[in-house]
């Protein structure tokens, strides 16, 4: 009988742990809160189903000792201030359960004088969490920019919208004036919309920018030198543009904007943007001029009439593909 004791004291605690492992699913809840310079107030709140014995325990780095101790039976919101000799900004942090890890995930939230906050949340298994680092011009500038490079890159529909203008334009002169014009105009809308100036509907602005893409392809088939699309690249690329800033304010929009570092988001994202259009520019005319270089060394020369083939079926591909998003798109109307 008494070789079982320890079994039958661990029961009660076993069963508790896989009733929680498979109901509890809400978070331990941890907030940090700067209140002076080094001085940091740390509140947590277990989940109701977390019984006293099991509600874990909080601690901050190595160089922040405990001010002000709570003193007496601390109850499901603990609550402890923090005296630090440096930042506790990039810092971990570490959740010290005294029995074992009752499976819950962790959501922390900090706080600084700024007005900034940041949350962060840990998986169940993790007992060590890392305080985001402050918001500065350096963090923001190079997440953003390469936020704006990344999405440019991954926006099909923005790639095949520049192929189009890049087809139109035709000479380097003229490319640069078309992409020079539409970079201008969805830097104008995505500054606006990101700033809440002005507004515009996601799902309709995402299928007009498919359809946007279905007339360049449709005025590329038709080959016509005398239509305005043609003689005037430019103000075709600035309508549509100001119609994809709406477009790159939507990525803004479900990423969000850092609280005290707003412009440099603002600015290095769009400059981000214009990283990943120009660079997927060149790579475009670094193919044309493999393909004449191709065709020189076969004693082939390649020009604006051999080339009409390639383009026709070009836009072609590119208008089925962009028909398919728009009718995509506007039967989404319906399910938002």
């Amino acid at each position: 009988m008494i070789r079982f004791l320890p079994m039958l004291v661990l029961l009660p605690v076993l069963g508790w742990y896989s009733h929680a492992a498979a109901h509890e699913s809400r978070p331990l809840y941890v907030e940090i809160k700067e209140v002076e310079p080094l001085i940091f107030t740390v509140q947590w709140k277990t989940p109701p189903g977390v019984p006293t014995q099991a509600e874990p325990s909080i601690a901050l780095p190595a160089f922040c000792e405990i001010k002000t101790p709570v003193s007496g039976t601390r109850p499901a919101k603990g609550k402890q201030v923090f005296r630090c000799t440096e930042d506790v900004a990039g810092s971990e942090i570490r959740i010290d359960y005294p029995v074992f890890n009752p499976s819950v995930s962790t959501l922390t939230r900090t706080s600084w004088l700024s007005g900034e906050s940041q949350t962060v949340l840990g998986a169940p298994d993790e007992s060590v969490l890392r305080i985001p680092p402050r918001e500065n011009f350096g963090n923001v500038a190079w997440e953003y920019l390469a936020l704006g490079a990344r999405h440019i890159l991954e926006g099909y529909d923005h790639l095949l919208f520049l192929i189009c203008l890049l087809i139109i334009a035709r000479t380097p002169r003229r490319m640069l004036i078309t992409i020079t014009g539409f970079t201008v105009a969805h830097s104008i809308t995505l500054a606006l919309s990101t700033l809440n100036l002005v507004r515009a509907p996601v799902p309709p602005v995402e299928a007009t920018i498919a359809l946007s893409i279905v007339f360049l392809a449709l005025e590329i088939v038709r080959g016509d030198a005398n239509s305005l699309t043609y003689r005037h690249p430019i103000a075709v690329a600035s309508t549509f543009g100001l119609l994809h800033g709406f477009g790159f304010a939507t990525v803004l929009g479900e990423t969000g904007l850092p609280q005290t570092e707003v412009p440099t988001a603002l600015l290095f994202f769009n400059l981000g943007v214009e990283v990943g259009q120009v660079s997927f520019v060149l790579m475009i005319v670094a193919a044309y001029q493999l393909l004449r270089l191709g065709a020189s060394v076969a004693g082939r020369s390649v020009s604006t009439e051999s080339l009409r083939p390639l383009e026709t079926t070009a836009a072609y591909a590119v208008g089925i593909i962009a028909s398919f998003w728009m009718i995509e798109r506007v039967a989404g109307f319906w399910q938002a």
